[in-house]
């Protein structure tokens, strides 16, 4: 690319010849060249631009039409979205939770699987002892691992699925609920009476049981035998190589069982909670020690 300065209309301008290669930018400019069109430079555009001794590429670019794409833009724009910032609300909330109530979630996992005393007291007593004050959080890395990715999804997932489903059942109430033909017969489905929140709870138990599964397997691993399963890398191998993909799912049916109902009546709870508090208080939105109290409340 040349600059050449030129007068046009008593503004001084700076002519910029571009050159555009390739056999097919144009036939008449090989044959304006003298016939010789062994490869080269084959047409030359010739652009008036301001005189500008700071000209830089980009003005260059500006002028003659062309955009880069504003790449800090759209990342801006990405985690500004409701939906990154529903997913980073899910994981920040889960992370914290669990680092907090590590010990407590320590002793219910030996009590739950028949591993030493049956009382809180004396399962805390029986892990001080043996590994201290460290062993209060044996398994805390993986189950902050499990829980930052599952809360996130839960969360992610109801805010969703809620919304599609309050769409969608506005919908059928104008247009009608969709029907079933069997026969010659046409059953409507009464899918307008179903609970978006109900619903939308249901899906996020669902998806975060089945994504980190998993990972509550090692956490239990690691959790009960520290001996055998001492990392989460030996946990997941010897997992793997004993009993396949199976293996890490073990356990998934009574979990998903568990999970349904328990995930659809906290989110209906949460959700009914949070709105009955605005209207009585006349509020558009909580604080955030009016959430934490609800949350609590609701049973997570």
């Amino acid at each position: 690319m040349g600059f050449d300065d030129a007068a046009a209309g008593g503004e001084k301008l700076s002519l910029a010849s571009v050159g555009l290669a390739g056999a097919g930018a144009g036939a008449g400019a090989g044959a304006g060249a003298g016939g010789s069109g062994g490869g080269g430079y084959k047409e030359l555009l010739v652009v008036a631009l301001p005189k500008d001794d700071d000209l830089d590429g980009a003005k260059v670019a500006e002028v003659i039409g062309l955009r880069l794409p504003d790449v800090g833009g759209a990342v801006r724009a990405f985690f500004r979205s409701r939906e990154v910032r529903e997913f980073a609300s899910g994981a920040l909330a889960g992370a914290m939770s669990k680092a907090v109530l590590a010990p407590l979630e320590t002793i219910r996992t030996r009590m739950v699987v028949g591993v030493g005393s049956r009382h809180i007291g004396g399962s805390f007593v029986e892990i001080m002892e043996q590994n201290g004050w460290r062993g209060l959080w044996a398994g805390n890395t993986i189950n902050m691992i499990r829980i930052i990715p599952t809360q996130a999804i839960e969360l992610g997932t109801f805010e969703c699925v809620k919304r599609r489903m309050s769409e969608a059942r506005e919908k059928w109430k104008e247009d009608g609920c969709p029907k079933v033909q069997i026969g010659k017969l046409k059953i409507e489905l009464p899918l307008h009476f179903l609970s978006p929140v109900a619903v939308a709870g249901a899906a996020a138990g669902i998806a975060g049981t089945l994504v980190c599964h998993p990972l509550e397997v090692i956490k239990d691993r690691l959790t009960i035998n520290r001996e055998v399963y001492p990392t989460i890398s030996v946990a997941f191998s010897k997992i793997y190589q004993t009993d396949g993909i199976g293996g890490l799912y073990a356990g998934l049916c009574p979990t998903l069982i568990g999970m349904l109902p328990y995930s659809t009546c906290y989110y209906v709870m949460y959700e009914t909670m949070k709105t009955s508090y605005c209207r009585l208080h006349k509020k558009t939105s909580l604080t955030r020690p009016e959430l934490l109290v609800i949350g609590a409340l609701s049973g997570k």
